[in-house]
């Protein structure tokens, strides 16, 4: 196993590892950014307000891109393992 492949594996680990989390970190931004500034117009600053809509959007984002995070994850996966043969060369 040379340099080249490891990179390419790493690479491509930590491109999976962004697009698997991206939807969730964008939507607690979102959803973040959107409580600031309720609370900000409203002049109520009470620290747990963020924690519920946060914690109910990581839930609904998990929930409509949990299958395609698994699917991605399942393909990384699989592909790492059809090709593990050729890596020790």
């Amino acid at each position: 196993m040379n340099e080249g492949v490891i990179l390419a594996l790493m690479r491509e680990a930590l491109t999976v590892g962004m697009l698997i989390g991206a939807p969730v970190l964008g939507t607690t931004l979102v959803v973040g950014i959107v409580v600031s500034i309720v609370q900000a117009a409203t002049q109520v600053n009470e620290a747990t307000l963020t924690f519920v809509p946060k914690l109910i959007a990581v839930f609904v984002a998990l929930l409509i891109f949990g299958p395609w995070m698994m699917a991605t994850l399942l393909d990384f996966s699989a592909g790492i393992l059809a090709n593990m043969a050729t890596y020790g060369r």
